[in-house]
């Protein structure tokens, strides 16, 4: 892609984000984000856009509470078609002032009947490079491609992207967080590294970072969305 195409895309994220902060989802989205997320308000309408908008599947790995999958969904809703959603979560718990859970998965398949979205969600529970958490999602999809990346787990961003790169569309939307912070952290250290060294192999293109942490772009592999 030329800077300029470049240039006109990051400029119609901006710009999709004004347009957003003026209608009902913006408000319906911040209440999401208080209750199930971490992800910045901007980043959550970032996915909700381009869930629906976007053709081909949507794949999230590492839902924790539900914030991004709950966007995802009613994205899809929007959108009108049927599209295939899948939220890969291992579980846990996690010790946080807003946020804190004994038990993740849990509270993750409380809240989305809460939302009203547990139709539109396949929810695996697992690794998500594990071989049958693979094998599941690649059966899942079937034939059909990845049109919308979402990772939100471990520091591991290229074995995600590895473990699912034959599924991705060419320019499936990329949403990777965990890219930047304020103080060192070793997570955000490895998963920067990893992110670099996709766009540096032409692997992926970079359209800006969002939020607080969460880094925009798009997969520039070979495969093409099928139906």
């Amino acid at each position: 892609m030329s800077r300029e195409a470049q240039l006109r895309d990051v400029l119609e994220l901006m710009h999709t984000l004004m347009q957003y902060r003026q209608e009902p989802i913006h408000g319906e989205l911040d209440k999401v984000r208080k209750k199930y997320s971490m992800l910045h308000l901007d980043v959550l309408l970032l996915i909700y856009h381009f869930a629906k908008t976007s053709s081909g599947e949507i794949l999230e790995i590492g839902a924790f509470l539900g914030g991004a999958t709950i966007a995802a969904a009613r994205g899809v809703r929007d959108s009108g078609r049927n599209k295939t959603l899948i939220a890969i979560e291992l579980g846990g718990s996690l010790k946080h002032e807003r946020l804190g859970t004994r038990d993740i998965w849990r509270d993750l398949e409380r809240n989305l009947p809460r939302q009203r979205v547990t139709q539109l969600v396949t929810l695996l529970k697992g690794r998500s490079s594990d071989p049958t958490v693979v094998a599941t999602v690649n059966q899942a999809l079937g034939s059909n491609k990845i049109g919308l990346l979402i990772l939100d787990a471990d520091a591991a961003k290229q074995r995600d992207i590895d473990c699912y790169s034959d599924k991705l569309a060419d320019g499936c939307w990329m949403v990777i967080d965990d890219y930047y912070g304020a103080a060192p952290d070793s997570k955000i250290a490895a998963s920067r590294n990893d992110v670099d060294a996709l766009v540096a192999a032409g692997r992926l293109e970079p359209l800006g970072f969002y939020g607080w942490s969460t880094w925009v772009g798009r997969w520039r592999g070979r495969s093409t969305i099928t139906r």
